[in-house]
């Protein structure tokens, strides 16, 4: 599971606003005198409009300065959350480069309505949404206002029509290398790149047409859209993100600024279409960046997306899954454990053996030092037998408490489980939580020391991390190793938005570390037999062309499934309207023909039983 960072982990924004100036500061960004109002030759001070304040890069030429009298039309009013309203100057300069609204911050319920005609004194800031630390951009806005109403019911300025025609292909400049990479201080080409268009819109009134929905509703209230309807599309209707070059310049996020309690947002999945206009101001968020806050809200048209169904395995093939449970335990509805079960049973069709991700202890996420989860997986078990499905067994390895990250207390591993009427498992004792399996010779094939066991678990690739789970099964006679893997997740890299181009992975080190040390474990079974059958899975939280996957398939001793699958259709996961791969299937040599699914049922949809979709893989061993 990609988790969504906690809103309370920020900086206020009055205190980010400071924060960030104080730091454009010490970086040379700004300069100038304590007042923002400039004098001409015949004396006369000239009013500050709108695109001063902005400028022509990220960083307001004003920023920490008091600005009086900025007019505008309040083109929209967050009642919620980050509460303010949006002004923007009817009357625009001749520079593409520099935004003619502006967010104004006002803490308490503004008491302003769309159409006024608005003065407005205060202090020019630059908020970063989810802190400094976070690496987003920041938004230019005025704190701590003296708002004063000229008019009302005033037209507002017109939209900018945001479309395929209007978004440039190319997706970020490169960051000043001085500068750790930052694009703050670079002057905006919004004609060049996606990212300064869209920052030389912030605060602008914006608007989208008829668009397809490539991210699903959230439980915030929000999806995705993509204005470039031809952009690396998928079978099923979502855009891919198949290379770190290709982040789909397209996608925008979509909120409403009416409160739900007012106005339910609509449910979408992807492939739908949000038809009509979606009109209203171009804010910056923390959870996906640039985003138009709906003051107009289009309507939904579904495409009425199924639920995939993989083929059900032949007498003579081995059916393998992964499937992340997202934090499965039993304090779940037992609605979740029938809709999961489902899913096995129909979706996937009941596979030999199904490798689990993120099962929970018995008592879910109380930090209490429980670390069994007998009851976890007796409760999921059963309602797969209930859902029609055969009676599994599972293998795991309790954790020691604490240990493996993940939600604190939930305690959460990896789990097999396997249908003894197709297959067995073969039992080694003396696997726990610190000790490392190894591989021996025996009767002329590799075997495990112990099955089921943990792979190197002292090394510090897995510190703070799950470490993979090795078993050892029969399938008609033959052996299959199989090693169940969940890395490190992508906690704490910067967003495609970020400030930083390219945008740093910082959460790929350990990954890599993690990587080379299931490859070299299956390089320890390959040596003792070279056509030995090796599965390696799980949630990899890594893509298939990234440096990760190169490592796990170093030296010919994997290989990642799923780039069998045409390259349309190589998704298990949808993050900020992008398809991309986190969950593998990766083989060994000795496996040399396989049919391979990736199975979706939840990544694409707004009602979820888990985030991620499973995969299949069916051979014969």
């Amino acid at each position: 599971m990609r988790s969504r960072p906690a809103v309370t982990g920020s900086l206020p924004r009055s205190a980010a606003v400071a924060a960030v100036v104080a730091t454009a500061l010490a970086g040379g960004l700004l300069a100038g005198s304590a007042s923002a109002a400039d004098t001409s030759t015949d004396g006369t001070t000239a009013a500050t409009r709108i695109h001063d304040i902005q400028g022509t890069t990220r960083i307001s030429p004003l920023a920490g300065k008091q600005v009086t009298g900025v007019e505008g039309i309040v083109t929209g009013v967050r009642t919620y959350g980050s509460r303010g309203f949006w002004m923007q100057d009817p009357e625009a300069d001749d520079d593409a480069a520099t935004s003619e609204g502006v967010f104004v911050f006002t803490s308490s319920v503004p008491t302003v309505a769309v159409g006024d005609a608005v003065s407005v004194s205060g202090l020019v800031g630059e908020y970063v949404p989810g802190g400094l630390n976070s690496g987003n951009q920041s938004a230019t806005q005025i704190s701590k206002p003296k708002v004063t109403v000229l008019s009302s019911g005033n037209e507002l300025p017109e939209a900018v029509q945001i479309n395929e025609y209007s978004v440039p292909a190319e997706y970020a400049p490169q960051g000043d290398a001085a500068a750790a990479n930052s694009i703050n201080g670079l002057t905006l080409e919004p004609g060049t790149y996606a990212l300064d268009y869209y920052e030389s819109l912030e605060g602008m009134n914006v608007r989208i047409g008829t668009s397809r929905v490539v991210g699903a509703t959230d439980p915030y209230a929000e999806l995705w859209v993509t204005v470039k309807g031809w952009e690396h599309n998928t079978p099923r209707g979502g855009t891919l993100y198949n290379s770190y070059e290709s982040q789909n310049t397209g996608r925008l996020q979509i909120q409403q600024l009416a409160p739900l309690a007012q106005q339910p947002f609509p449910v979408a999945n992807v492939g739908d279409k949000l038809t009509g206009t979606t009109e209203g101001p171009l804010d910056f968020n923390q959870f996906g960046g640039y985003t138009l806050a709906a003051r107009t809200l289009g309507t939904v048209q579904s495409k009425n997306l199924q639920r995939e169904r993989t083929a059900p395995q032949k007498q003579g093939e081995l059916a393998v899954a992964t499937y992340n449970v997202e934090n499965l335990d039993p304090t779940d509805p037992q609605d979740k454990f029938d809709a999961l079960a489902k899913g096995v049973v129909e979706n996937l069709s009941s596979p030999d053996v199904v490798a689990l991700e993120e099962i929970q202890d018995d008592n879910g996420a109380k930090n209490d030092g429980t670390v069994s989860a007998g009851e976890t997986l007796r409760k999921f078990t059963d309602a797969i037998k209930a859902a029609g499905g055969p009676a599994y067994e599972w293998r795991s390895i309790e954790p020691e408490n604490l240990k493996d990250g993940g939600e604190p207390g939930g305690n959460i591993r990896q789990v097999f489980l396997f249908n003894p009427a197709r297959v067995s498992f073969t039992d080694r004792d003396g696997g726990n939580a610190t000790t490392a399996t190894g591989v021996v010779r025996e009767a002329g094939h590799a075997a495990l020391t112990h099955s089921p066991g943990r792979i190197d678990p002292a090394n510090p690739a897995w510190q703070d991390s799950r470490k993979p789970l090795a078993g050892e099964f029969v399938f008609r006679g033959r052996t299959v190793i199989v090693i169940a893997n969940h890395f490190s997740s992508k906690g704490g890299d910067e967003g495609l938005t970020s400030s930083h181009q390219p945008v740093p992975r910082s959460s790929e080190t350990k990954r890599h570390l993690q990587a080379e040390a299931v490859n070299s474990f299956v390089k320890d079974v390959l040596a003792v037999q070279p056509n030995a059958n090796v599965i390696a899975l799980g949630d990899i939280n890594d893509f298939e062309f990234s440096e990760t996957a190169q490592k796990l398939e170093d030296g010919g001793a994997l290989y990642s499934a799923i780039k069998s699958l045409p390259r349309a259709e190589r998704y298990s996961y949808v993050y900020q309207g992008n398809a991309q791969v986190l969950d593998q299937i990766l083989t060994s040599p000795g496996i040399k023909k396989f049919s391979y699914d990736s199975v979706h049922i939840n990544a694409e949809f707004a009602d979820q039983n888990s985030d991620h979709d499973p995969q299949v893989l069916r051979f014969i061993p």
